[in-house]
């Protein structure tokens, strides 16, 4: 088939092949590219061939490029789309709509595409160009579980002045009755499923899925619908542990700890409205509150094992009182003691003549003052003031360990972890099978299944402790290198300020942030 002629060329189809026959030589090369432009069909594909047959007439016609067919379908690799080349003069789309709308019609069909069929303006199209004439339906991914716990108040201190006094407050403790919501989850949903343009569904991911992390001796959870709702097992006060939300034992004692009390030793949380006395203890796995105004005087020891202190008047420790946490100490003043915590010491006013150990060290950065005694922290020390025009000896102490050391304690503990859980899973194990008969067993065997259980669970408590162990360990692996001891205001002489083995002796009154910086303490 003969596509274009004139005296020096002639281009003409052969089985979809597009040849160049040269009756004279000397055509010029760009005006092949106007008759290109007429007949849309023709794709170059030999430039370097058409180049050469247009310099001597040729014997032989040349191979130059492809006849495309008037309408091409290009379908996506996924099935998602496809799409049409109309390869045919404008004035050929213009004078043949139906034609063409009827022959990509055909081509859908002769190809199987059903869904997503789009309608194209066929007068508006431009030869040569992709245009998509179907898609398919994205699945839709189900909507992830949700979570929703009860909203416990953050332990933050807040000191506030009302022209009078200052005081110390703070939603220590949440009370919790039996029966209360305390959290529920909405299922993950069933996503939408999709369709290829060939109609083939695609399945939809569903949503992504979420446990409720509660403890189950103290709350349990009662199924709605499309819900899992949590409520409270037993009256005590709501706390989370390592993300875990439970009901701890609460012990409240309206008046205060003394001769009528006695010391205080409980399993779980204890709230004290008033103060403990001299000479008196309490000791609590759970948290600790002490809201007298007065605070306490004398005390002998306020223990903590797992939780947090708070301490709502000041501590006059008279060097007898010790006050230890395995989470975090608040407290309006300190004279004369001994406060040790996990995490944080927050000191609302002043800490005056005391050992302070804890993560970090805070007190007001616009009137919190460390007075005498030291402060020694892992990670953070901030303060106002330090020391006092008298030059009160008072030491600002940073004590890191490098990160080798860290990762090695940290490896012993992941070594440590691994065998405790080891332990877990065989006791689970023996508990399972002794429990297949447990029909047949005598009082004394059931008693060591109890003591198995009993094991079992000591067990599981001491890997709790060790994963958060290893925790804080990596939390203060990331913070090396990071330490600072910050005094807003004043760092009066006789302030020791000491991070790692690196320390001085202020022998003038200076403010800032003290680091180490290339090694050394920037004093």
């Amino acid at each position: 088939m003969i596509i274009y002629t004139n005296d020096f060329i002639e281009l003409l189809e052969q089985n979809g092949t597009v040849l160049l026959q040269t009756n004279k030589a000397g055509f010029p090369l760009k005006e092949i590219d106007m008759i290109l432009r007429q007949y849309p069909r023709i794709r170059l594909t030999n430039f370097a061939g058409l180049k050469n047959a247009l310099v001597t007439k040729s014997e032989e016609p040349v191979e130059i490029g492809k006849w495309l067919p008037n309408i091409e379908l290009e379908i996506a690799k996924d099935q998602m789309s496809a799409s049409v080349f109309i390869n045919e003069p404008i004035d050929e789309l213009k004078n043949n709509i139906e034609k063409i709308t009827s022959d990509i019609d055909t081509l859908l069909t002769e190809h199987h595409i059903c869904h997503g069929i789009k309608e194209l303006q066929i007068e508006q199209l431009k030869p040569g160009k992709s245009y998509v004439i179907a898609e398919g339906t994205p699945p839709i991914k189900g909507e992830d579980a949700k979570i929703t716990y009860i909203e416990i108040p953050e332990r933050k201190p807040i000191i506030r002045e009302d022209g009078k006094a200052d005081y110390f407050e703070m939603n220590f403790v949440l009370e919790i009755q039996e029966g209360d919501w305390v959290g529920e989850k909405t299922r993950a949903q069933l996503g939408v499923d999709g369709m290829t343009i060939f109609g083939d569904p695609i399945p939809a991911p569903p949503g992504h899925d979420a446990p409720l992390k509660y403890d189950p001796k103290s709350i349990y959870e009662v199924e709605k619908e499309d819900k899992i709702i949590l409520y409270a097992n037993k009256t005590g006060v709501l706390e989370i542990h390592q993300g875990v939300i439970a009901v701890n034992n609460h012990l409240p004692i309206d008046g205060d700890v003394g001769i009528e009390t006695g010391n205080i030793t409980f399993d779980g949380s204890v709230t004290i409205k008033g103060t403990v006395g001299t000479g008196y203890s309490v000791i609590a796995t759970g948290d600790i509150s002490i809201e007298g105004r007065e605070g306490i005087t004398g005390a002998k020891l306020i223990k903590s094992e797992s939780g947090d202190i708070f301490i709502k008047g000041g501590i006059f420790g008279l060097d007898e009182t010790i006050i230890e946490a395995g989470g975090n100490i608040f407290v309006k003043h300190v004279n004369n003691a001994k406060l040790l915590a996990k995490k944080e010491i927050v000191i609302g006013y002043y800490s005056i003549g005391s050992t302070l150990s804890a993560n970090s060290i805070l007190l007001d950065e616009n009137k919190g003052k460390i007075i005498g005694g030291e402060a020694v922290a892992k990670q953070k020390i901030v303060t106002a003031i330090s020391g006092n025009r008298l030059e009160r000896r008072t030491a600002l102490i940073i004590k890191n360990l490098n990160r080798q050391t860290i990762y090695e304690q940290i490896q012993e503990k992941a070594s440590l972890l691994k065998k405790t859980q080891e332990e877990i899973i065989d006791f689970t194990s023996k508990i399972d099978r002794i429990n297949a008969n447990k029909d047949k067993l005598n009082a004394q065997q059931l008693q060591s299944l109890e003591d198995l259980k009993m094991e079992l669970e000591r067990k599981k408590a001491i890997s709790k402790e060790i994963d958060l162990e290893i925790k804080l360990l990596m939390n203060e692996a990331k913070e090396t290198g990071k330490e600072e001891i910050v005094v807003t205001k004043f760092a009066y002489p006789g302030t020791i300020i000491q991070i790692g083995k690196k320390s001085s002796l202020l022998n003038h009154t200076t403010q800032g942030k003290f680091r180490l910086e290339s090694g050394e303490l920037n004093v």
